[in-house]
């Protein structure tokens, strides 16, 4: 369900006596982040809502991300848990296994939050005990922390169903939700690993998708659970647009999307049948769109091919989208190196 935050909202310390206010588990994965964690680090710690732990995941890091903590850092509410590699959904799931509070708000290292983020996501699910999952709006920003112009923001709608979950992803990104612990809880799947203890270990995010594991944790929320999904219509994250990062890869993002649409045939099977074109083609679209930002002209026109071949009806609904990103695929084979950079720079 969409909140608008017309006017600022109410700091949660003056709704609620410190005492009863409820802890938030923050989780923050670090691999090879070191120009950038402390900028992240720094927008937690400055929040307006206090009553939080931070749980820095090291997950194997190479570079001098940790040491930088260490050295820079003395906040009692920070929490460093080591670990071999694992990737990023594996670092979500140590931090979700090892947390205390009854929210967890996920931060990935290289992007960075408004100050009062956790405040509003707070004060929301407080006053709304049918929701499990908060998220809001980004901002895309470049490597230096600027402002690009753009934001990531879903259409708004009286309420988010498991539909849109899967074939629109809303959230947008990691660095967006609050998740009630006990809405995590209740998506924890066993696996053949064992943890240090000799228990059974418990996946959140599933450690097999290298890429698009946001999405299969939101929709196995929003189809086993049935729990509410509320926006909060303002752009409280900063998302940062990182063309080495990992989606950067799209063939190897669609690939493991693939991944994701068979497990779902698996334990939703009709859910599958119904939706599941819908989203490929939503799918292709946003792959063309990552391949325009990356000058990738031949990629674009590709997967916009693709996608209006696997669903028109679904890529009509949302025609200037689509209108948009078509004609930018196009533009982009036709243009010298110069004015695809500058194309690039309008499109994102």
């Amino acid at each position: 369900m969409p909140i608008k935050t017309n006017k600022p909202s109410l700091n949660t310390h003056d709704l609620v006596p410190q005492a009863r206010l409820p802890l938030v588990s923050v989780v923050i994965p670090v691999y090879n982040v070191e120009q950038y964690i402390e900028e992240a680090l720094d927008s937690v710690l400055s929040q307006s809502y206090q009553n939080i732990e931070v749980l820095i995941v090291d997950d194997g890091s190479p570079d001098d991300s940790i040491s930088t903590i260490k050295k820079n850092y003395s906040d009692s509410r920070i929490r460093i848990i080591e670990q071999a590699n694992r990737g990023l959904a594996g670092a979500r799931n140590t931090g979700i296994r090892s947390a205390n509070g009854g929210y967890v708000a996920f931060l990935d290292s290289d992007d960075f939050w408004e100050k009062n983020k956790l405040d509003q996501h707070i004060q929301l699910m407080l006053n709304h005990d049918n929701c499990g999952v908060s998220f809001c709006s980004s901002s895309f920003v470049d490597e230096n922390s600027q402002f690009l112009g753009r934001l990531q923001a879903p259409k708004k709608k009286a309420n988010y169903q498991a539909k849109d979950i899967f074939c629109r992803n809303p959230i947008g990104n990691g660095s967006v939700p609050v998740i009630r612990l006990e809405i995590l809880q209740q998506i924890g799947f066993e696996t053949s690993d064992k943890n240090q203890d000799g228990l059974p270990y418990t996946q959140y995010f599933d450690e097999s998708l290298q890429q698009s594991e946001d999405v299969d944790c939101w929709t196995r929320i929003a189809i086993l659970t049935g729990t509410d999904f509320y926006y909060i219509d303002q752009p409280l994250t900063n998302y940062r647009l990182n063309s080495g990062g990992l989606s950067a890869n799209v063939e190897k993002q669609f690939e493991t999307w693939m991944h994701l649409l068979n497990k779902l045939e698996q334990y939703a099977p009709d859910f599958a049948a119904q939706y599941g074109a819908v989203a490929k083609a939503f799918q292709y679209r946003y792959l063309a769109r990552r391949s325009i930002f990356q000058g990738q002209a031949g990629n674009a026109v590709k997967f916009m091919w693709l996608a209006f071949k696997t669903k028109p009806m679904a890529l009509l609904s949302e025609f200037s989208k689509t209108l948009e990103t078509t004609a930018a695929g196009l533009l982009l084979m036709c243009l010298s190196s110069e004015n695809q950079r500058k194309l690039v720079e309008r499109f994102f």
